[in-house]
């Protein structure tokens, strides 16, 4: 006499407790059906949740530029001209009009005079820094816009990152290379 054994079956995510009840009431079928349901709700709530951070993505254009100790975060917004630093108007932040020309002048070069509201948040270094930030920043976004702006930012110098930083001082030294005079005596 040969007996034959049970062959389990292998169901996602159930434990051995509820098998016994699927075995009993011979409705797998359905419960199989209710968790395939469940699962693709959940799927499809990812899916617009992704495509809603898109669309909020998609308002605004955001980069960053950095010069020395300084950081600006730069967001175009193709909506009425306008500039706003720090919640400040350009002219109240820079009191120069030599910083307003720097950080206008990727606008010029591709001829974007007054098209973009820009929003920036700066912050660190002093004010030619910053201004040198977020003229970086603003030629970023403005290749996220249009890649075949990039040959003329790039020839004017606007997409390269200037790394020169302040040299740390030195132990034993005035400054960084300032060191005390030397008596022979």
């Amino acid at each position: 006499m040969v007996v034959k054994k049970e062959k389990k079956i292998h169901l996602p995510k159930f434990s051995e407790r509820k098998l016994r009840q699927v075995k009993k009431t011979t409705s797998a079928k359905k419960e199989i059906k209710k968790t395939a349901k469940k699962e693709t709700k959940r799927k499809v709530k990812k899916e617009v949740k992704k495509e809603a951070k898109r669309e909020v993505k998609k308002r605004y254009i955001e980069a960053i530029g950095r010069r020395k100790e300084a950081v600006a975060r730069v967001r175009l917004i193709k909506d009425k001209p306008g500039f706003v630093i720090n919640e400040k108007t350009m002219e109240e932040y820079f009191s120069l009009q030599d910083y307003h020309k720097k950080i206008l002048d990727p606008f010029k070069t591709t001829n974007l005079e007054n098209s973009f509201f820009v929003s920036i948040k700066v912050k660190g270094g002093g004010i030619t820094g910053q201004a040198e930030a977020i003229r970086l920043g603003i030629s970023r976004c403005l290749i996220k816009i249009d890649e075949k702006l990039k040959p003329a930012l790039r020839k004017a110098g606007f997409l390269t990152r200037d790394a020169r930083v302040v040299e740390r001082k030195k132990y034993g030294l005035k400054k960084a290379r300032k060191a005390a005079q030397w008596s022979k005596r």
